[in-house]
């Protein structure tokens, strides 16, 4: 028997759909195809261990598992719960009448129980691009990805849940955010306030210009002298966020797996110190799995490089060490 399923792979700050087949035929054999890595492989045990411990049994046929379209790579573990669901359709265990209407993602303890993913929000916009009318995802993410609207967002916290969900035998209640009414309620709303520094007239006299024309700021001063004081209370002066750069930082942030549980839209702007011991993967963003960096995760607020000038520094010395270096090997040949 063919069953469809469907998840999303997050590239960038979008979601790319992914349709997730199994076909289930005579043999003993697992097959599991479409570029999957290491993560989504080990998911195979994970999901024996969940069904078993929640009464249900894992398909005793031939299973061959296709993740289309299949030269996009998929990562990490969150297509654990579309996966099962596949499995247990394809062995007629749960009904698949309402398969099309869905998009699946979430991975799976042990114990049957659904953990956070990262980049819930542009997976939750591209269900609602597809037409699709709701999104199953775990409890943690409900909040952010109800934040898209036209879209119907269950949380669920247990692999039985959904599989209850699919058999008509539970009803699962959608997650309502008011997305207007909570931004606006914490916009003023700030760890670090401004109107909190006393003296420093010449100093936040040039802070106030700064953020209001948006330009980059030097602060040279002793240690202890408030530097990154002032710098942290700087986002509560700069203009409100809007309710679209709002949105296009929480994906962001999203996807770097950096929104805290059970949030829903970033109020405030961003905040980013990075130590000066930064790499240039982790500043810029990138790596063999691209990830934004701390330039990325600034967009629409601040970044703070404290310490710039010993880096640079340092980094001079290393050069000019370098060049010497090469002047005494030429002049020895």
């Amino acid at each position: 028997m063919l069953i469809k399923v469907f998840g999303a792979a997050v590239q960038g700050i979008d979601a790319t759909l992914i349709t997730i087949e199994v076909n289930s035929s005579r043999g003993c054999m697992f097959y599991l195809v479409g570029l999957p890595d290491s993560a989504v492989k080990e998911s195979h045990q994970r999901i024996i261990s969940a069904l078993q411990v929640n009464g249900y049994k894992m398909p005793t046929t031939n299973i061959v598992v296709n993740m289309a379209p299949a030269d996009i790579r998929k990562e990490g573990s969150a297509y654990d719960l579309p996966l099962a669901i596949g499995l247990l359709g394809a062995n007629e265990t749960i009904s698949s009448e309402k398969f099309s209407r869905y998009l699946l993602m979430g991975e799976l303890s042990l114990d049957g129980s659904i953990q956070p993913i990262k980049g819930a929000l542009p997976i939750a916009i591209k269900a609602r691009e597809d037409g699709f009318e709701g999104l199953i995802i775990p409890q943690q993410n409900a909040r952010e990805a109800a934040v898209v609207n036209q879209l119907k967002v269950y949380g669920v916290s247990n692999i039985r849940e959904v599989i209850e969900f699919f058999n008509n035998e539970r009803k699962l209640e959608p997650t309502v955010v008011n997305t207007r009414e909570e931004f606006y309620a914490h916009q003023s709303t700030f760890e670090f306030d401004f109107a909190d520094v006393k003296g420093q007239e010449n100093v936040k006299r040039a802070l106030e210009v700064a953020a209001a024309g948006g330009h980059n700021l030097i602060m040279i001063g002793a240690p202890g002298s408030g530097k990154s004081m002032m710098a942290k209370r700087l986002p509560s002066i700069l203009p409100p966020l809007s309710l679209g750069e709002s949105l296009e930082t929480t994906k962001i942030h999203s996807v770097a797996g950096k929104l805290n549980r059970n949030s829903s839209l970033i109020t405030q702007r961003p905040f980013r110190d990075p130590h000066h011991t930064i790499s240039q993967v982790a500043m810029v963003g990138g790596g063999s799995f691209p990830q934004p960096g701390e330039i990325s995760l600034a967009h629409n607020g601040i970044l703070f490089l404290d310490e710039l000038f010993s880096k640079l520094f340092n980094y001079c010395i290393l050069l000019y060490i370098n060049h010497l270096i090469r002047q005494s090997n030429h002049s020895i040949q």
